[in-house]
């Protein structure tokens, strides 16, 4: 059976790095599973920064709505999927039932041979927005990260490049 992992943590706090860590150390042939769009030039630049960072090791699948279809068609090595909050962000701009796809979502590496490490970003610790939009998008992004944390193993929270674990494996 399947492992996952979640980790989480603010803007530029060293997830995505921590986990391509963690996923070259699960195995060989890791499978870099991508939600971002490049919809602008500066976007662009952020995705082509990363694919430097990782390598030729790297097999790359663009899913930025379709996880499940992504996870199920990759199940060759360990994946990383960067990031939930951009999915769940593509999901709501395409009025999709996001909750139902998370919840299908956090059931999915269990039955899979393969682990699977998911960054998300920790969108609850600031102030509270002051439109109605950015509140239902930190209300759904806390409400995904709690699906997924709920059904992994572990659960990792990166804070200046230094990883806390929170839910070590086989914990309640």
């Amino acid at each position: 059976m399947g492992k996952s992992i979640l980790i989480t943590g603010g803007a530029r706090s060293g997830k995505s790095a921590l986990a391509e860590r963690m996923a070259l150390s699960l195995g060989a042939a890791p499978v870099y599973v991508a939600t971002a769009e490049a919809g602008d030039g500066e976007m662009a630049e952020r995705i082509a920064a990363h694919r430097a960072r990782r390598g030729p090791d790297w097999s790359l699948v663009e899913a930025p709505r379709d996880l499940e279809a992504a996870l199920e068609g990759s199940d060759t090595g360990p994946r990383l999927v960067d990031c939930l909050t951009l999915w769940l962000s593509n999901l709501m701009a395409a009025e999709a039932d996001w909750a139902r796809a998370a919840e299908r979502l956090a059931a999915m590496p269990a039955g899979q041979a393969h682990p699977v490490i998911f960054v998300t970003n920790e969108v609850g610790s600031g102030i509270v927005p002051d439109n109605a939009l950015a509140r239902r998008f930190r209300d759904a992004a806390g409400r995904v990260n709690q699906i997924v944390a709920e059904r992994a193993d572990e659960v990792y929270l990166c804070v200046a490049g230094q990883a806390l674990k929170v839910k070590p494996p086989h914990a309640p």
